[in-house]
């Protein structure tokens, strides 16, 4: 498909800066087949049903931005991929300065060297000593808060809480799965009593989630991967839920990759340990997910192209369409909206 297609205007007065506080009491947009209403989070509880299930994406983010030096060269490094116990991938500031076997000092005893450039431009980093790199990182590296915030102010200590969900338990993860930010221990608590169960499962969400689709075309652009984990007894309770009734709603776009990349064609999920460059887009047939919970999504993006695909281009580009014209705050630490498509034959 034409990526145009997937284009919009978004007023720069729309992007939030700072999440909603409390959390729970961000807007959300309903979208339920074509029709769209104005709700909160906080209502989230009396649009589902006793016996769905939301999952989480239980990924924690890690400090993985770092500014460093090559000899006099300034050089900023995000990482986006674990890529063995001590080196990462990482979409690098001034990559022309460097050269294979160059090594790079991000301060307080962190180095790492140049080991290798990836088709994409991405360098693989070998960091120096025996650490853990989760430990260099909390020395040496900072919150990667996404382009379109870092470029408008600076980073700071409120962002290591604000960019991390009540969920967040396993380190990973260069971005939040921004949809869980928005939950709260009063929120979950009015779930648990509307009878609407919850799972998790992980996903280390990379950097890669933040580029731009450059291809004129959805066939040529290419997905970073992702690492992904479901386990055996998760899957079987998601199974389990399906057959009685309930909806899998996914919380995030990348609760909701994983799950179909681990969906079988019988329908059911599959335990799942690995990598996923799923890319899904209008056409796409959806084998396991019956709704979602997301963020406000940029144009051209692979996001925006997903929630296309789950609901309609139509409808998503009028949906938008009332989310800007109402003042509703996009991206990261912006408002939600809870996407619930009709069912085929409806």
């Amino acid at each position: 498909m034409r990526v145009d297609l997937f284009d919009f205007d978004l007023p720069s007065e729309r992007i939030a800066l700072r999440p909603a506080r409390p959390r729970d009491s961000a807007r959300m947009l309903l979208v339920d087949g074509d029709r769209i209403a104005d709700r909160a989070v906080l209502d989230l509880p009396d649009l589902l049903q006793p016996g769905d299930v939301l999952v989480f994406n239980d990924t924690r983010v890690i400090p993985a931005q770092l500014e460093g030096k090559r000899g006099e060269a300034s050089i900023g490094a995000t990482l986006h991929k674990r890529e063995g116990l001590r080196s990462w991938w990482a979409f690098v500031r001034n990559a022309r300065r460097i050269r294979l076997g160059d090594v790079i000092d991000f301060g307080n005893g962190v180095r790492a060297t140049a080991a290798e450039k990836g088709d994409d431009g991405a360098i693989l980093l070998a960091f120096h000593g025996d650490e853990p790199v989760e430990l260099l990182l909390g020395r040496a590296g900072t919150m990667p808060l996404p382009p379109y915030i870092a470029s408008k102010r600076a980073i700071d200590e409120a962002d290591a809480a604000d960019y991390q969900t009540m969920f967040a338990r396993e380190a990973g993860a260069v971005a939040a799965p921004t949809a869980a930010l928005h939950f709260t221990d009063r929120l979950i608590a009015a779930l648990d009593a509307r009878g609407v169960a919850r799972e998790t499962l992980t996903l280390h969400v990379g950097a890669g989630t933040f580029l731009p689709v450059k291809a004129d075309d959805t066939d040529a652009h290419r997905m970073h991967a992702e690492w992904g984990r479901i386990d055996q007894p998760t899957a079987d309770r998601l199974n389990a839920a399906r057959r009685t009734g309930g909806r899998l709603i996914a919380v995030g776009t990348t609760s909701l990759r994983l799950l179909e990349s681990a969906a079988g064609d019988d329908g059911l999920v599959q335990a799942f340990d690995g990598d996923t460059s799923i890319f899904i887009t209008p056409g796409y047939r959806f084998r396991v997910v019956d709704g979602l919970m997301t963020n406000f999504h940029l144009p051209r993006s692979t996001l925006f192209m997903l929630v296309s695909a789950l609901m309609g281009l139509d409808v998503m580009t009028a949906a938008y369409r009332h989310a800007i014209e109402n003042g509703y705050r996009f991206y990261s630490y912006g408002d939600s909206s809870l996407l619930l498509p009709r069912k085929r034959g409806e």
